[in-house]
């Protein structure tokens, strides 16, 4: 969700006469933000499955929002509406197959979701009170006074925590928040994340982060890349970091319920779907595949 290949054309935002030509000409991504931002995709078991874009005669009445114009000159608009149906296309979000979009489209649905869940939640100027409309084709809002507010993204870190031991026995510390529930039976861990607060750098909240969150001090940081995470607005800002594993885990129970060194031999397992608890006899997974979570683990495996 990191890559895109579409050209924002923010020059284009108020030329209200290039916009109008270029909604008779472009194609248009219907995402449901209601429905956790979820967008029609044909192909969605495949390796390269593709998102559904109609022309305008075929799409909903909504705000158009304009994303921009892709690699071939196609202006690309979103809105925000019910998903119709459609032949040989099912409804899915971000999570379930951001990693396999090609940069065109992966492009396209984080863009249209997280901007839709901008004007979801900024119907009301938190400064006048004043409902707002939507203006400058979907980059801003104003109130009746003029007022006026643009997307806001929330910076948030993540990071990978490991012992700096290299082979199969160097080993990472996860997480599993109390906020997961367990889905067939599988319980999740991941990295550990949280936001940057005001007046603090992405690296002190790496390491404040993650001494609240599991008591451990780092020895090291190093900042390894970011993603946007449209749920409902963040961008994450990844790292990885090394730390003594024979420190004592102190969890804070309103955040997390486990955390546990993992052995890169177990993590690999974990990948592959059949890594079952000794102790507890319960399957253990990673994050989803689109997360950058995911990608900071594949890194420390040693993966491309």
């Amino acid at each position: 969700m990191a890559r895109t290949s579409l050209d924002r054309a923010s020059h284009r935002r108020r030329d209200e006469d290039w916009l109008n030509e270029a909604w008779k000409t472009g194609l248009v991504l219907i995402v449901d933000i209601a429905k956790g931002g979820r967008a029609l995709v044909t192909g969605a078991t495949s390796d390269k499955p593709a998102l559904v874009l109609v022309g305008a005669d075929a799409a909903p009445e909504g705000e158009r929002l304009f994303l921009g114009v892709d690699p071939d000159g196609v202006p690309i608009f979103a809105v925000d509406a019910p998903l119709p149906e459609v032949d040989d296309a099912e409804a899915h979000t971000l999570r379930d197959i951001g990693d396999r979009l090609g940069p065109r489209d992966a492009g396209i649905l984080t863009t249209a979701a997280a901007l839709g869940n901008w004007h979801a939640t900024h119907a009301y100027s938190p400064r006048s009170g004043l409902r707002t409309t939507a203006a400058e084709a979907g980059w801003s809002r104003l109130d009746a006074e003029g007022g006026q507010m643009w997307p806001r993204t929330d910076p948030a870190m993540i990071v990978l925590v490991h012992d700096g031991v290299a082979g199969p026995e160097g080993s990472c510390l996860l997480g599993h928040n109390v906020a997961w529930p367990a889905r067939d039976g599988v319980r999740r861990f991941s990295c550990l994340a949280g936001y940057v607060e005001p007046g603090e750098s992405a690296e002190a909240s790496v390491v404040r982060e993650v001494r609240e969150e599991v008591g451990v001090r780092l020895r090291s940081l190093r900042y390894e890349g970011s993603q946007s995470w449209p749920y409902p607005g963040s961008l994450m800002l990844g790292f990885t970091a090394e730390a003594d594993k024979d420190q004592r885990i102190v969890v804070d129970p309103e955040e997390i319920d486990e955390a546990r060194w993992f052995t890169r031999r177990e993590v690999a397992q974990m990948v592959a779907g059949d890594y079952v608890d000794p102790p507890s006899g319960v399957r253990l997974s990673l994050p989803m595949r689109s997360s950058i979570a995911f990608y900071l683990v594949e890194r420390w495996m040693g993966r491309p």
